[in-house]
């Protein structure tokens, strides 16, 4: 029997949270590690070598230990066919994704922002959502006249795009007002029967971050 993949990351979302929802997405069952929780737990991470570059989230998986993000999730997403079909459509997907993780890098961020710059990063942080990404994504919808962002089938795309939006909806509910076809590309996603389910309360999903999240990446990464 195959060994489930075995994640090592904080009680939170961060970046580990896009690996969660791919392998939520691919049917994959998968278990956490001890949560990191203290500074003496990571230590011994980076003391058995296990960190190639000595950062998080790493996530055991086919007898490797995988870290850097983007590594794992294309590695996942390659290996259960949301990677599209040829190089063409994986440049469009490689393409696509990179905007959501520049979008997700800000989310990410917010609420580690000091309480001075907090509601100037909440404003920058909307803006870029409504103004410069999800234009993006309504308009490739229009002009590829499909279901999925690429191709005929699901991809990584459409699973990282879903995921940034409701993120972003958490901050904003009205934040897909202008945007039909995204609204109607976010109903249709999240019933896919395995993302429904992660969707779904008591799943492996994590929750919006809050103080106390913040406080144990600050005392463990001695931010």
């Amino acid at each position: 029997m195959a060994t489930k993949p075995k994640l090592y990351y904080f009680n939170g979302r961060g970046r580990m949270e896009t690996i969660r929802w791919l392998l939520a997405t691919a049917g994959v069952e998968f278990e956490e590690a001890e949560y990191l929780e203290t500074r003496e737990q990571y230590e011994k991470l980076l003391q058995d070598g296990s960190l190639l570059f000595q950062q998080v989230p790493m996530v055991e998986i086919d007898e490797m230990k995988l870290v850097q993000t983007r590594a794992i999730l294309n590695y996942i997403a390659g290996k259960h066919n949301l990677y599209g079909k040829d190089l063409k459509e994986r440049a469009l997907i490689d393409m696509y994704v990179e905007g959501t993780m520049d979008l997700n890098e800000m989310i990410m961020l917010y609420p580690f922002s000091s309480p001075e710059e907090k509601e100037k990063n909440f404003a920058l942080m909307i803006q870029r959502a409504t103004n410069r990404y999800f234009p993006v994504y309504e308009k490739v919808l229009k002009d590829h006249g499909q279901d999925f962002l690429v191709g005929n089938q699901l991809s990584r795309a459409d699973v990282q795009v879903l995921e940034s939006i409701l993120m972003i909806e958490e901050y904003e509910p009205t934040a897909l007002s202008e945007f039909p076809l995204l609204q109607a590309f976010k109903a249709r996603i999240s019933n896919l029967p395995t993302i429904k389910k992660f969707l779904q309360p008591g799943s492996q999903r994590r929750t919006k971050p809050d103080d106390g999240i913040v406080e144990t990446v600050n005392k463990v990464l001695q931010l």
